[in-house]
């Protein structure tokens, strides 16, 4: 059994709530911690739904408190799909003595289940909580892929301590450097200096507009396929489509936009953990609750829909285009299973870097259109410069 020893079980009032519930409600297939029956076996679970109850980093924190009963109560009351992924809900981390005493918790937790192929789905407070989650794989994979649903790039002032506004900057500059690459999907211009805006640009990190992505959602596909991690901050959301106290901006995305964009993250077969944070509760709470378990159900159906065709070795799933845009030669390879794209990115060998599993970058179709009209693809640029560095 895992060392899951920091998570406390899923609140009574909720199983309560639960034995109400239809045979066939989401809630009654789960695998639950509960007081009476302890940790659930874990063999065979593919998802594991945990809360972390830490919100003391948060940009506007005046001391409240919060649970997660009426999330877990709106996503229980679902009816799955036509499923074969078996879902856990592990019930909550506490606040620790400390923030830092949280993070441990959340980073070992993540850590063991990452390490029993189950992807974490931390539901939380402050979105600070996806550090602990980046560190979780300092000991897994080589390099971590982040990408943030977000209005802002949450890069803030590095040398200030950490916050759920600038969490990014904590990550970029503290040894051990895994991040590779960070993406933001949704943000919106006026919510972020010019001088953040250039330092994604001078770091060939990724970013998204909103207005981009709402008119072109497809755009968010190829990034996620490239994650490791997917952090959601509920205030990227515009206001109509949540709550009282979750009332961000006019402008954002709407429910159909976040559920498609956490589909994607269930699809990609590299995603191995999703963190939805900056859940404020308030008396009218049953829109952003549904929102959130919404999420969550869609991020679910997109992990029953993955398909593994990134099997370059046989070349009997696969077409190969090769293309010259000025001097460079341009590789892409299409999987004739899913019909997705990939472009390589030559790799360095004079360099020694730990860069070699991101030879192949997931793109789209129009980036291999773009090459074949002499347009260098941005994704390929901003992947070779990275891999330059």
């Amino acid at each position: 059994m895992p060392d899951l020893n920091f998570l406390a079980p899923v609140p009574e009032v909720v199983l309560a709530h639960n034995e109400l519930l239809s045979p066939q409600a989401f809630g009654q297939k789960l695998k639950i911690h509960s007081k009476q029956d302890g940790m659930p076996d874990l063999q065979g679970v593919h998802v594991a739904i945990i809360g972390v109850l830490e919100n003391r980093n948060a940009v506007n924190y005046i001391g409240e408190d919060f649970n997660l009963n009426e999330i877990r109560n709106a996503l229980y009351k679902l009816y799955p799909g036509s499923w074969s992924t078996t879902i856990a809900d592990l019930g909550d981390i506490y606040k620790g003595e400390t923030v830092e005493d949280t993070y441990y918790a959340l980073k070992e937790t993540v850590s063991e289940l990452v390490k029993l192929n189950i992807i974490p789905l931390v539901l939380g407070g402050s979105q600070d909580l996806t550090y602990p989650m980046y560190r979780a794989f300092d000991n897994l994979i080589p390099m971590v892929n982040i990408v943030n649903v977000d209005s802002k790039f949450d890069l803030g002032d590095l040398t200030q301590p950490i916050k759920s506004d600038s969490f990014v900057g904590k990550i970029v500059l503290e040894e051990p450097y895994n991040l590779f690459n960070y993406a933001a999907i949704g943000y919106q211009t006026y919510f972020n200096s010019q001088e953040q805006i250039d330092l994604m640009e001078t770091l060939y990190f990724e970013a998204y507009r909103l207005g981009q992505v709402s008119n072109d959602i497809t755009l968010v596909e190829p990034v996620m396929r490239d994650a490791n991690i997917v952090t959601v901050d509920l205030g990227s959301m515009k206001a109509s489509e949540v709550s009282l106290n979750q009332k961000v901006s006019p402008n954002g995305l709407d429910g159909k936009e976040i559920c498609a964009i956490t589909r994607y993250a269930g699809i990609s077969n590299k995603v191995n953990a999703l963190g939805i944070f900056e859940y404020n509760p308030s008396q009218d709470d049953d829109i952003t609750c549904g929102l959130i378990s919404q999420m969550i159900w869609y991020f679910v159906e997109g992990i029953n829909n993955r398909v593994d065709d990134s099997d370059f070795k046989d070349e009997h799933i696969y077409q190969k285009f090769i293309t010259l845009v000025d001097s460079e030669e341009l590789i892409f390879y299409k999987s004739i299973k899913t019909g997705r794209w990939w472009i390589e990115i030559p790799f360095l060998n004079e360099i020694n870097n730990k860069l070699k599993r991101h030879t192949l970058l997931p793109c789209m179709h129009h980036d291999y259109l773009d090459a074949c009209n002499n347009q260098i693809p941005e994704r390929w640029y901003k992947a070779y410069q990275k891999n330059c560095v």
